[in-house]
């Protein structure tokens, strides 16, 4: 049976037809039977997940009320460290290391009741849009083997739409939740930047990196949300009380239960909605456009007010946010460098054991990356670089303040096409760069963004639609996401 549902899930252990144990149990048993072609996994952590299942069973037993996500299996990114297990980023310079501590959203999920079933498989230390950059089996599409899953969270989008895990957990630095959520065909969210700590990820690019859900519906993906969410002493750029004086917008528990008998004429009624004009115009695939636009129109049909908007610094966010990235990603990975943890290199001497270390341990895409932000940082280039590249930035999040003055939520495409061939893009880094234009935007920004499937084209590919909020609007982006599947009237309980 698939366990497509926390619902489903719930009604189960109550009514007592199976236990947490059988659940696991039958989780990993797919993983085993089925993964060897997905490659949705790096590891799975067996003894741990069973260990979590037998706690929510003994609870059971004694007559304990259950955590809301009790037994609910969960894939993770494998760049978030759960402490004694291994945290490979899809890196070789990670080799075999397990962290000493657990990132707070596996805390948080865990208390909660989650089972862990693994750890998921991703571009190496979350650079790529297609999870082809591994160091590790490339992990292909569960619609179509011979396609990529999306990037840079591949292996949590394909472990929620295959049944592996009923959620998922990944990191998005400029649309890697999203992306892989619109190729595999499930519900992706990159909350606000801050509202969800960061402590126990492996950092990429610090000021754009946020972990988020992934889900068959949006009702899982806000219900995992209000778990993880919160402030953290241990991460300095977590909000520590992020809804405070804003009572309208406090979601905490509510982010779900807000969710629960929603009509989509009582969120439709009064919302202005912008379709984001640059991301609906060339190079968007006729089919992605067409479904995309449908979906709109079906919020429309419940009483939304849709019109066309644009922004203007738009096409300048691909070269700001690859500026931003590399330089934050050439500091943050300089801690890698063969000596404290992971693959050791040995050399005539300490420059030459980094220097063999590094370059063995990375692979070609984050070297490029790290080269590049090296660059940018460089004295004599700062200013003219990364300097002027966050000046943009900023007219970039005074471009989505001026709109949402006046709009709700902004709609585009979350990827101008479908899932594309493996290898068909790994020869040319812009067009691979180009997957993510629509997604990279609120990165920059630090707003709230969700992909959400809204039809297939005729290969039967998923297409997913992005809704885009005001920053700490996440609970009007999810309302919205679930108008427009009761618009839509999907199908989200997954055969077994």
């Amino acid at each position: 049976m698939g366990w497509s549902s926390i619902a489903s899930i719930r009604q189960a252990l109550a009514d007592k037809s199976v236990s947490a144990r059988d659940i696991a149990q039958s989780c990993m048993a797919r993983v085993e039977s089925e993964d060897g072609t997905t490659n949705a996994f790096l590891s799975v952590t067996a003894d741990l997940a069973l260990s979590q299942a037998d706690r929510i069973d003994a609870m059971i037993a004694s007559g304990e009320p259950l955590p809301l996500l009790a037994g609910v299996p969960v894939c993770l990114k494998d760049n978030i460290c759960v402490a004694g297990y291994p945290t490979t980023c899809a890196s070789k310079i990670l080799g075999d290391f397990k962290p000493p501590y657990s990132a707070t959203v596996a805390e948080r999920l865990f208390a909660a009741g989650a089972v862990c079933i693994g750890k998921g498989n991703m571009d190496e230390f979350a650079m790529g849009s297609s999870s082809e950059n591994t160091a590790f089996a490339v992990p292909t599409n569960p619609h179509d083997p011979g396609r990529v899953a999306g990037g840079s969270s591949g292996g949590p989008a394909i472990a929620v739409a295959k049944g592996y895990s009923t959620i998922g957990i990944g990191s998005d630095t400029g649309g890697s939740i999203r992306l892989p959520a619109s190729f595999c065909g499930v519900v992706g969210m990159k909350p606000t930047y801050g509202l969800v700590s960061r402590y126990g990820l492996v950092a990429y690019a610090s000021s754009l990196d946020q972990i988020g859900p992934f889900a068959g519906c949006v009702e899982d993906a806000a219900t995992v949300l209000g778990v993880i969410y919160g402030g953290d002493s241990r991460d300095s750029t977590c909000l520590s009380e992020p809804f405070a004086g804003s009572p309208e917008t406090a979601p905490g528990a509510e982010f779900a239960a807000r969710l629960e008998k929603l009509e989509p004429a009582s969120v439709c009624r009064d919302l202005k909605i912008g379709i984001i004009g640059e991301l609906f115009g060339e190079g968007v695939e006729p089919a992605v456009r067409d479904a995309c636009k449908r979906a709109v129109a079906s919020l429309a049909g419940a009483g939304a007010r849709v019109e066309e908007i644009s922004l203007p610094h738009l096409e300048h966010a691909l070269p700001v946010y690859y500026l931003v990235a590399t330089a934050e990603a050439s500091a943050n990975l300089a801690r890698f460098d063969g000596i404290r943890y992971g693959v050791r290199q040995e050399g005539e001497d300490l420059v030459d054991l980094y220097s063999r270390s590094r370059a063995m341990g990375f692979g070609d895409e984050v070297k490029l990356r790290i080269m590049l932000g090296t660059y940018a940082l460089s004295s004599g280039y700062y200013d003219a670089y990364y300097k002027k590249a966050q000046q943009v930035r900023r007219l970039i999040k005074e471009d989505f303040d001026r709109i949402f003055a006046d709009y709700d939520v902004l709609v585009s495409p979350t990827s101008p096409e479908v899932a594309f061939a493996i290898g068909e893009k790994t020869d040319d880094p812009l067009k691979m760069y180009l997957s993510d234009i629509a997604t990279i935007p609120v990165n920059l920004a630090g707003l709230p963004s969700l992909s959400i499937p809204c039809g297939m084209d005729s290969r039967g590919l998923p297409i997913g639609l992005q809704i885009m909020g005001p920053q700490l609007a996440d609970a009007l982006v999810l309302r919205v996401a679930r108008a427009l599947e009761l618009c839509h009237d999907y199908c989200l309980e997954k055969s077994s």
